[in-house]
């Protein structure tokens, strides 16, 4: 899953800061993460609709949104964003509505899928990848098996120093947030303070706070426990068969990456080709298979092999269970609130 950590204020206050140019021109410019579709998607993409595409590469959420605002989303036609930003494009007035009539695949989405918090009917995003966050662990040393999120945020003896969390801004506040039973959206600021004062508590059994390593510190021994998202949590599966992934009894969050058509685009009906593409089932399966991310497409997930659903058992979450936990939203303002209290929360001695 991709991070946010940036407020609005900051990516609007930045913009001018921003590369104001678009990548290269191209007939089709599609802008995602590095390594989140298929090596030659956009070629095979090109060779079979003959649309002339590139595909340039943004590392961050935060980094594509400064570009685009600034630049109004001119230079680019499909890009890949996590929905509270696909939510703020849309209230920009970026975004082109999506033309179900060209994009048919749309029907292979998930019922569930079509009708996500954020965007019910699909109107301005199509989503990519969706899943959720939890509790990543060794089954072989942890016990008796967690099942709290305040298995994180108070770990038993054994496990103290041994616990990593998520430091994004979102995905650290709703741990604190679900421990509470509060919403993973939660905006009262009385609430961000008590869960800031837990946060900073926690930061004392804690080894680290950490977005990208923690699967392999897992696999090293390093650590225990884990606070991470269900596919990453896959690698360390894929590397040590004692890893195990569980959502806490508490809930968690929804996360869906998504793709959406800038209203900027000169070539709007390439873009809703290379979504309809995307949306193959055979096409939109090597997400799944290769980032080991579920995706919402029914058909893809059910050509998956019975094989991989044992090797990684949360692959089989079924979407009535996925869309059972609370959706990350845009929570406008209220962002400046939660950057300024990971800042403290991680400034803290």
């Amino acid at each position: 899953m991709t991070r946010m950590s940036s407020t609005l204020r900051t990516l609007l206050t930045g913009a001018a800061l921003a590369a104001l140019a678009g990548p290269a021109f191209a007939d089709l410019v599609i802008s995602n993460w590095d390594g989140y579709m298929a090596p030659d998607a956009v070629a095979n993409f090109s060779a079979e609709s003959g649309e002339p595409a590139e595909m340039v590469v943004h590392a961050t959420n935060e980094e594509i949104m400064g570009k685009l605002i600034a630049s109004g989303g001119a230079g680019y036609d499909v890009v890949f964003v996590s929905s509270p930003f696909a939510e703020v494009l849309n209230n920009l007035g970026l975004l082109e509505p999506i033309d179900p009539a060209q994009v048919p695949n749309l029907s292979n989405l998930y019922p569930e899928a079509q009708a996500l918090p954020h965007d019910p009917g699909n109107a301005f995003s199509v989503p990519y990848a969706w899943g959720t966050t939890g509790l990543c662990y060794r089954s072989d040393v942890v016990s008796p098996e967690p099942t709290s999120w305040k298995d994180l945020l108070a770990p038993s003896e054994a496990n103290a120093g041994k616990v990593t969390l998520l430091g994004t801004d979102r995905w650290l506040l709703a741990a604190g947030f679900l421990a509470r039973g509060y919403s993973v959206n939660d905006s009262d600021q009385a609430h961000i303070d008590e869960v800031q004062a837990d946060l900073t508590a926690a930061k004392a059994t804690m080894l680290a706070f950490d977005d990208t390593t923690f699967y392999a510190k897992l696999v090293s021994g390093e650590a225990n426990l884990v606070h991470a998202w269900d596919g990453w949590c896959n690698y360390g599966i894929a590397e040590n068969a004692t890893i195990k992934f569980a959502v806490p009894t508490e809930g968690s969050d929804l996360w869906v990456d998504t793709m959406v058509v800038m209203k900027a685009s000169e070539n709007k009906a390439g873009a809703f080709k290379f979504i309809n593409y995307i949306l193959d089932a055979n096409n939109h399966k090597w997400a799944a298979e290769n980032i080991l991310y579920k995706v919402p497409n029914q058909p893809a997930m059910e050509g998956l092999a019975p094989e991989m659903l044992e090797q990684f058992p949360n692959m089989a979450m079924t979407p009535a269970d996925l869309t059972k936990f609370e959706q990350l939203r845009d929570v406008g303002e209220a962002m400046r609130a939660y950057t300024k209290a990971v800042t403290e929360i991680k400034a803290a001695q």
